[in-house]
């Protein structure tokens, strides 16, 4: 056996090894992503019980679920090769989120919120069918995938973005009530999960989001640690 075999078997096994962690990561994306489509059902459970979403916010609800579907259009094959994963993940993940609007919708608190979230659901796919139209009409694959890979982009940075108003909240009122902790955890790791992965994929639309919604997800937990504390140092009243 000479030298360029063995360099040839290093090289075979080197990517072996660099796939299945790639694989891993995704499966683990997939895992965690699942964690947080369901970790919002105690919130819901709460909504049912009172009839009413009270200051629950539906935006992150309705910017997932976009998130969700140019996810899901862009893993397809006919947009990009090789990232099966990421359809399958969103698919569920835009059944979960379009169940929890429509729980908003119907316990709405007022019919000014309830015609609010409507009109951003009609929205959503509305975008949504102007995106696949004009992906599939104007674009050869090569510039489909690319088109569709910066709307990614921006719909997960949007994503992201918008529990930074339930961060305000939780500053404002010095209380982590309407910031789930499992729904924070989840998401973080689902963050870093998909942001190996893309790292693994040199896949630029995956690792830059999903590496600021890492960010995100510890600046999260940190808030959360830090409140929760306070409030479990706070004295009761007893009159």
């Amino acid at each position: 056996m000479d030298w360029g075999d063995l360099s040839l078997m290093s090289s075979v096994a080197g990517s072996s090894h660099r796939d299945l962690f790639c694989y891993g990561a995704g499966i683990a994306g997939n895992v965690f992503a699942f964690v947080l489509f369901i970790s919002p059902l105690p919130t819901f459970r709460r909504i049912v019980r009172n009839g009413s979403t009270e200051q629950f916010s539906a935006m992150p609800y309705i910017y997932s679920l976009l998130n969700c579907l140019i996810c899901m259009w862009y893993g397809l094959p006919f947009v990009s090769y090789g990232v099966v994963l990421i359809t399958t993940v969103n698919s569920i993940g835009a059944a979960f989120q379009l169940a929890y609007t429509a729980a908003f919708i119907a316990f709405a608190a007022d019919g000014k919120q309830r015609l609010k979230v409507s009109g951003l659901l009609a929205g959503v796919f509305v975008v949504f069918g102007l995106i696949m139209y004009v992906s599939l009409d104007w674009f050869d694959h090569k510039t489909r995938q690319t088109f569709i890979g910066y709307l990614s982009v921006a719909s997960l940075i949007f994503m992201f973005a918008s529990p930074l108003s339930i961060i305000n909240l939780v500053i404002k009122t010095k209380s982590v009530e309407y910031m789930p902790f499992y729904l924070s955890l989840s998401m973080f790791l689902m963050s870093i999960s998909f942001f190996a992965y893309g790292m693994l994929l040199h896949d630029f639309f995956l690792y830059i989001p999903n590496g600021i919604g890492t960010v995100l997800g510890i600046i999260q937990l940190l808030l959360y640690a830090y409140f929760s504390k306070r409030m479990k140092r706070k004295p009761d009243c007893r009159c």
